[in-house]
């Protein structure tokens, strides 16, 4: 299968100090811009921003509705990726860093506590690691079989998007695209991630399909006014325009008060861009484990991809709430794995991967208010967003919930897939207190824990023995 399978399990997390000197850096910008209301990671916290920045509920209030919001990613998902990985997240980084921005009543101590944070995550996690690798039942080796279903099942994501989208045919048109493609990969470029490929033509189909109908649709109206004559032309597009002026008097003050904060937006893209340059960061969940098996490419070609079903998400919460989002529309990683990948020199390599983030996001902010206009024209690739951002929820679980079985398996046996399944079904019996897909890597950890504890007392035997 080439070299995109998940290497040897990895010897504990060790940075080098410039990479964590980014991480530290970036972590404490993260926290400012939190501080600010100018930017946060989660998306569904995004709506809230606006009651904050317009003074109805205070800094305080608005902290604890975040970390309710927060805490089952970093403590379900990013904990865990990192620790399985070696390699840093977004959940992990981002999360805590805006939550300990949005407490601090000032910036100088945002920057601080997000400098804290920084060096629990540069220096902290090593020590989880190897520790835990010492243990009887090693459970964060185990946590390495989450891998694999995650490269592959989240090629699937396109798949979906286009069979709830348009149908079934055309979704099993998709898929039979992207099996040929796997297989073809495979087989002519065994050194490639298949994934990635069959991802791209995936997603190209999707747009494909996005457009043909939205230009369809555009052309039936017109061929309608058409027939009704120059007054029904001259009323649609009296409807359009005023329509455009509704949206840019009640988006305009939130696209300004971005485009006032872009020094700040500017180097926060600097430094996302830089950190991902470094390789110890990655920002989703397939990415964290081609990173870690030094395929940038690859990782950089799902960032990319995986984008395009968040833009219009960002761009309509941003413009809605005057918050924008710690990494935009997350082109910013592709561009820093990228560089850290082709400039040999790590200095070099932050630096130009620093001064390419920070045009990305000049760029995004400046764009959003005109992006917004042109959503509202071509509803189906809006559509599409959501479905891919859906899907790629749905194919993500899937993978997750049967990774965390494997490494039940692996690190239990019998026993491990009944506590790790078993605390999977209860968190749902619950109401899900632990978010679906957080749930499966935090009762991996969890079973983890009670099997040594098991083995303390002469319960349970290592699975290896």
């Amino acid at each position: 299968m080439g070299t995109v399978m998940l290497s040897a399990p990895q010897v504990g997390i060790s940075f080098e100090v410039w990479q964590s000197g980014v991480v530290l850096a970036v972590s404490a910008i993260a926290a400012v811009l939190a501080h600010y209301a100018l930017a946060v990671f989660n998306d569904g916290a995004r709506p809230f921003m606006l009651d904050f920045i317009q003074g109805r509920t205070s800094r305080a209030a608005t902290a604890t509705i975040i970390f309710g919001l927060s805490a089952g990613f970093i403590f379900g998902l990013g904990a865990p990726m990192a620790l399985s990985t070696g390699v840093l997240n977004p959940w992990l980084i981002f999360l805590p860093a805006e939550i300990l921005g949005l407490i601090a009543p000032w910036p100088w101590l945002a920057a601080a506590l997000g400098l804290s944070w920084g060096a629990i995550c540069a220096f902290g996690l090593s020590t989880v690691n190897n520790a835990a690798q010492q243990l009887p039942i090693d459970f964060i080796t185990a946590l390495q079989q989450i891998g694999t279903p995650i490269l592959w099942l989240f090629a699937m994501f396109p798949v979906i998007a286009v069979a709830q989208q348009f149908g079934k045919m055309r979704g099993a048109i998709t898929f039979g695209v992207e099996a040929v493609a796997i297989v073809a990969t495979m087989k002519l470029w065994p050194t490639m991630f298949a994934g990635a490929i069959a991802m791209a033509l995936g997603v190209a189909m999707l747009l494909a399909f996005a457009l043909t109908k939205d230009r369809t649709r555009r052309a039936a109206e017109q061929r309608e006014l058409a027939s009704q004559g120059a007054e029904a032309i001259d009323a649609a597009r009296a409807s359009k325009a005023a329509e455009a002026e509704a949206v840019d008097q009640l988006f305009g003050p939130n696209a300004e008060r971005l485009r006032r904060g872009l020094p700040w937006l500017a180097i926060l893209g600097a430094g996302v861009a830089a950190l991902s340059a470094t390789h110890v960061f990655a920002g989703g969940e397939a990415t964290s484990f081609l990173i870690a098996d030094g395929n940038v490419t690859e990782a950089a070609q799902v960032d990319f991809y995986r984008a395009f079903g968040f833009i219009p998400l960002i761009a309509t919460t941003a413009l809605a709430s005057g918050a924008y989002a710690m990494a935009g529309f997350t082109f910013v990683y592709p561009v820093g794995y990228l560089t850290g990948h082709w400039v040999d020199n790590p200095v070099l390599a932050i630096a130009i991967a620093a001064v390419l983030g920070a045009a990305i996001f000049a760029v995004e902010v400046f764009a959003l208010s005109a992006l917004g206009r042109w959503l509202q024209h071509w509803p189906s690739v809006r559509d599409s967003a959501d479905h891919i951002r859906n899907a790629i929820h749905e194919s993500l679980h899937l993978a997750i919930l049967v990774g965390s079985l494997m490494a039940a398996l692996a690190m239990g046996g019998g026993l491990g897939v009944f506590i790790v399944g078993g605390l999977y079904l209860l968190n749902d019996a619950m109401g899900r207190p632990v978010v679906r897909m957080a749930a499966g890597p935090a009762a991996v950890i969890i079973g983890g824990v009670v099997l040594n504890l098991l083995y303390l007392v002469d319960l349970f035997a290592p699975v290896a023995a």
